[in-house]
């Protein structure tokens, strides 16, 4: 098949994981998105806890604000807010009343320090369907944050959701062959997804060592990367990184 262009939408978390560390605003993940905006993203994550550790809804509606197109063209933003949420009452309020263009719904454990695997969809399956309901209502496109397991697939072929976000971090922290294995895993997996009729996304643990074999899947046509990023722009700044993501990411999908 060709090979599509595939988008970054750069996660801002861990900007807000070192605010909140001492309890300043600064640094701001607003202002770290527009900057990854103006670097070229095609797009903002952010994961809105329950346990609000890093992203508070200050940041969420002020973000809203800030990636509106003030002077209505295109659909309405200039990059797409992508709200990362649990299926929580409170959460899908939040949602409703934001309004961002982008959803996904994620597993979510207070003891965990990031997610630790894909949401169980076929053990929440009504609750999930509610939710995409929801978030249909209010013109979200909504993705389901999964492993590349065949029985999560099915079940959320039944939700009503439109896309999938293909969980990498098991991939992430193999090395190898055992890396290749889940590579070509993966690969199957967005294949069988896109001829079901699913937008397919991936992320989590991607950095960029391990990048390459993950953007060169042609059915996957968005990449979220947030821990590796915002680390390495302590270093080169991130403007510079999300331009070297971006480019490795290309570099990938050329190859």
């Amino acid at each position: 098949m060709s090979r599509s262009p595939i988008r970054l939408g750069v996660n801002v978390d861990h900007v807000a994981t070192i605010r909140q560390a001492r309890g300043t605003d600064y640094p701001d993940p607003v202002v770290a998105a527009l900057r990854a905006v103006e670097a070229g993203a095609d797009g903002v994550t952010v994961h809105l806890r329950e346990d609000r550790r890093h992203i508070q809804e200050r940041d969420v509606r002020l973000l809203a604000q800030r990636l509106r197109q003030s002077d209505g063209s295109g659909d309405g933003w200039r990059v797409p807010l992508n709200l990362e949420m649990a299926v929580t009452d409170d959460m899908l309020a939040l949602a409703e009343a934001v309004r961002p263009p982008r959803c996904c719904l994620v597993p979510e454990k207070r003891e965990e320090l990031t997610t630790e695997g894909g949401l169980d969809v076929a053990g929440n399956l009504e609750r999930v369907s509610v939710a995409v309901q929801r978030l249909n209502a209010i013109g979200a496109r909504t993705s389901l944050f999964i492993d590349p397991d065949d029985e999560q697939l099915a079940a959320t072929l039944t939700t009503g959701a439109p896309a999938i976000e293909i969980h990498t971090g098991h991939y992430a922290n193999a090395s190898g062959d055992l890396a290749t294995t889940m590579a070509a895993e993966i690969a199957a997996f967005a294949h069988k997804a896109t001829q079901a009729g699913l937008e397919v996304h991936a992320g989590h643990g991607l950095h960029f060592d391990n990048v390459g074999p993950i953007a060169a899947i042609p059915e996957i046509v968005e990449l979220n990367i947030g821990h590796f990023l915002i680390a390495q722009s302590i270093f080169d700044g991130i403007g510079p990184t999300v331009q070297a993501m971006a480019a490795a990411m290309r570099a990938a999908r050329e190859a």
